[in-house]
């Protein structure tokens, strides 16, 4: 079995090379590790290496893991899909979520982010392909949703996240990650113009798969599993 340490530098190295090729300064990019459906012990070997930001999709999965690694103060980010009656657990125990999609989600996440946590990091999920099966706010009203979310004080916007529709042609990729970068740009001069509260310098996109292209688009945050920890374990 490749060591999970072997997998990361060969990942960091995707990375690095994507930077240069691109004009892009490495330090303007970090590497989400996708934990979901992996060991805590697989968790602990990626945190030796040097690892300290992970992403869980699945809650109760999640809310086991966090508690059993509390002490190595990693950074947790939630990645998936949310659930009304999740927001309370979510706002408790994480630091970034990724997959904010719906405006009354993020008011449920200032109103339980707990007072003595600093306020909750998010990014708005764009479904920037229109794809039925995925959700995501559509681009047309991200501006009004950003306006609304701002006033909110327990969330700090960070920035925007997609998952483009799934193509192995580079240049289709590369598309679905300019208009995301077109719409992040187009967000934050409205933001700087008003001096919102918002530190808003965060674009979410790309995985194994796709990491390039998005990095080339100007991604800062690639989310990254199987080719760090291979295949899932199913039974986690």
């Amino acid at each position: 079995m490749i060591p999970i340490e072997h997998n990361i530098a060969v990942t960091l190295a995707r990375i690095n090379r994507a930077a240069d090729s691109y004009d892009r300064k490495r330090s303007t990019i970090s590497l989400l590790a996708v934990s979901k459906k992996q060991t805590v012990e697989a968790i602990q070997a990626a945190v030796a290496a040097g690892l300290i930001d992970f992403g869980e999709n699945y809650l109760q999965e999640a809310e086991q893991k966090i508690q059993q690694l509390h002490a190595l103060n990693l950074s947790w980010h939630y990645i998936g899909g949310i659930q009304s009656n999740k927001t309370q657990t979510i706002a408790r125990l994480f630091s970034w979520v990724h997959s904010v999609d719906r405006i009354k989600l993020a008011r449920r996440l200032s109103d339980q982010r707990p007072a003595d946590m600093p306020p909750l990091n998010i990014c708005l999920q764009v479904n920037i392909d229109n794809e039925e099966a995925k959700s995501g706010f559509d681009v047309d009203h991200i501006a009004a949703a950003v306006t609304e979310i701002n006033s909110l004080p327990r969330l700090q916007l960070r920035g925007l996240m997609a998952i483009p529709a799934q193509s192995d042609n580079v240049a289709k990729q590369r598309d679905s990650f300019s208009r995301m970068r077109t719409l992040y740009d187009s967000v934050k001069d409205a933001i700087d113009s008003k001096n919102d509260k918002a530190s808003f310098d965060t674009l979410s996109m790309g995985m194994s798969a796709d990491l390039e292209p998005a990095i080339a688009e100007g991604a800062t945050i690639v989310r990254v599993g199987t080719d760090i920890f291979g295949p899932r374990d199913r039974s986690v």
